[in-house]
């Protein structure tokens, strides 16, 4: 794992990175380019709060992805949670004549979403590493 993509708090040195998925209400295709624009804006900033980085965010008419690094300290679901109110409650302000031909209430993001975690190296890469620990000698 390269040096620059692993980060460091007090007491722990990490690299967590999470690929999320939010799908909009009833997959309606609310989501325009200027409208995924701006998502990508509200997440740089909301993610930014809780110290998080975005690193890659893409989006259809029906669904974005984000592609983010975590802190360790994080409540993944609280976090989730809150990206999606937060975002929709700004882009149902900023869109609200354009989310009124789709939703007749204040929607925007399905309750579900997708989320999993995406490291660097391979299960099988890792369960080798444990498996190997303690059988060489190390110079100390």
């Amino acid at each position: 794992m390269d040096e620059k993509e692993m980060k460091s708090a007090s007491l722990v040195v990490y690299s967590l990175r999470l690929h999320i998925v939010f799908v909009t209400k009833y997959r309606r295709p609310i989501l325009t380019p200027e409208l995924l624009h701006a998502l990508r804006g509200a997440f740089e900033e909301i993610l930014s709060d809780w110290r998080c980085t975005l690193i890659d965010f893409e989006g259809e008419a029906d669904h974005v992805h984000l592609f983010i690094s975590i802190h360790p300290a994080l409540n993944i679901s609280t976090l989730v949670n809150n990206l999606k109110s937060a975002s929709s409650r700004r882009m149902r302000h900023h869109f609200a004549e354009h989310l009124a031909k789709f939703y007749q209430k204040p929607y925007f993001w399905h309750r579900a979403y997708y989320v999993a975690s995406a490291g660097e190296v391979s299960l099988d890469t890792i369960k080798r590493y444990v498996e190997a620990q303690g059988t060489q000698e190390r110079a100390r």
